[in-house]
């Protein structure tokens, strides 16, 4: 019997969902490392939309699968599982992969992977999945337990969404969760967009943002822009904290004004700050030695305008010595699962606990860093009360001398500097809390989750 070859694509895909299966590392970091790189783009490309599809959809494509063993309570043996997913989701939503190699590449994987014994189930299931033995589920989303199936995400998640914002916020979520995101940059200028249209890469406006753009085609990071750093991917919900930030504390570009940002890695906000106070004296801080190194690299054509620290933020050293404190903290990322949808399967609801307290304690440090009169920008990508609201609350009975400062006045200043387009400061408007902090949901923006808030304290 003549053996199959499997596609270099498939073979880089199989080998990615392995290592997430096992805790090895995350998908995005494996997606970008030299195995993927290596590939041709088409095959690059597939890859990438094999991984995360499979990612996207692995709760309900697991259902689906279970139902077709001949014992439906067994589980199969990692590998074999990977291979099964891999099948299914190119059966099930992938109109262009023939049937016939989604199925026999699958086996080849399982009898590679030292599991000959099962390529026969793994042909059998996905030879049943592709012949409509499958077309009898329905699937609901009337109740948030039908609707994590519907959309494969975690029940307790879904149940916590409808919960916190109702039923069709939740399936707004869950949609957004299930979908590419949108691939949005940051110009440098505004000239740039006919410069990056000559080099075939189309744009519309962005949501909000007078500097974001939406890439319609084209790639902008094989553009002379990109490369010199004029031209950014970053999303938009992740350019409006900075640019929130960017306009606190006063008069900020004034060379006698310092700011930290207390945990900076990647670099894109800290770029948003530089631009919009090139006077102010800029602390980036970052606690990996690793993501450091890498924030050093992207923010070194800033020269000595920021210094960047090896630091933990949540004990960060000095009390009220600057004038803004940017505190974007690590969080659970329940706002990005449409960007990083392994965060789904690893994430526990035990966690929430643990990523609050040190949301806690980082939110606590930024507060003693910053001046009398000065302000805290906290933010997560987070849509959890836990590591959002419940933060602040905590900052605000720890220090008495600290209030919240509502956030709808930086819309209204945003939209007057040009900052914020008209249409971005509308639809922001409805997504202030009570409270006044700015909760950017998912769905309803097509960003990732943000929640935002800021804190002054008082001479």
């Amino acid at each position: 019997m003549q053996m199959t070859t499997v596609a270099p694509a498939r073979k880089a895909a199989f080998q990615v969902l392995v290592a997430v299966e096992r805790g090895l590392s995350h998908s995005d970091d494996l997606l970008r490392g030299k195995a993927v790189n290596a590939l041709g783009a088409t095959d690059r490309n597939l890859a990438t939309a094999l991984v995360l599809g499979a990612l996207r959809w692995q709760i309900q494509l697991d259902s689906q699968l279970q139902a077709l063993l001949s014992r439906p309570r067994a589980k199969p043996d990692l590998e074999v599982r990977i291979a099964l997913r891999l099948g299914a989701f190119q059966l099930l939503h992938l109109d262009r992969i023939p049937a016939r190699a989604a199925i026999d590449e699958s086996v080849e994987l399982t009898k590679q992977a030292g599991h000959h014994f099962a390529s026969g189930m793994v042909n059998a299931v996905l030879r049943k999945l592709a012949s409509g033995e499958a077309s009898h589920f329905r699937f609901s989303e009337e109740t948030p337990e039908a609707l994590s199936l519907a959309q494969a995400h975690p029940a307790w998640m879904v149940e916590r969404w409808a919960s916190f914002y109702g039923l069709d916020a939740a399936r707004a979520i869950c949609l957004h969760g299930q979908s590419q995101p949108a691939l949005t940059i940051r110009l440098e200028s505004l000239a740039l967009e006919e410069e990056l249209s000559a080099t075939g890469v189309r744009l519309e406006p962005g949501e909000m943002l007078s500097a974001a753009r939406t890439v319609v085609s084209g790639d902008p990071g094989a553009t002379v822009a990109f490369n010199e750093g004029r031209v950014r991917l970053q999303d938009e919900g992740s350019q409006l904290v900075a640019e929130i930030a960017s306009l606190s504390g006063g008069k900020l570009d004034q060379k006698d004004k310092s700011i930290l940002d207390a945990c900076a890695a990647p670099g894109g906000k800290t770029l948003i700050l530089a631009e919009r106070m090139p006077h102010a004296r800029i602390v980036a801080c970052e606690f990996s030695p690793q993501r450091l190194a890498q924030l050093r690299k992207r923010l070194a054509p800033l020269g000595d305008r920021v210094e960047c620290r090896l630091a933990d933020a949540t004990s960060l050293a000095g009390d009220s010595i600057y004038d803004l404190v940017l505190a974007d903290v690590p969080c659970s990322g329940t706002g990005t699962l449409s960007r990083n949808p392994e965060i789904r399967h690893r994430l526990r609801l035990g966690d929430l606990p643990r990523q609050a307290g040190r949301q806690r304690a980082i939110l606590a440090s930024a507060v003693r860093a910053v001046c009398p009169g000065g302000r805290v920008i906290y933010s997560t990508c987070s849509l959890e009360p836990e590591e959002n609201d419940e933060v602040v609350a905590a900052a605000l009975a720890q220090f008495p001398r600290a209030h919240t400062v509502p956030l709808n006045f930086r819309i209204e200043e945003m939209l007057s500097d040009g900052v914020l387009t008209a249409s971005g400061a509308e639809r922001l408007r409805p997504s202030l809390t009570a409270e006044g902090f700015l909760r950017l949901v998912p769905g309803v923006f097509h960003t990732d989750g943000f929640f935002i808030a800021m804190i002054e304290k008082t001479t």
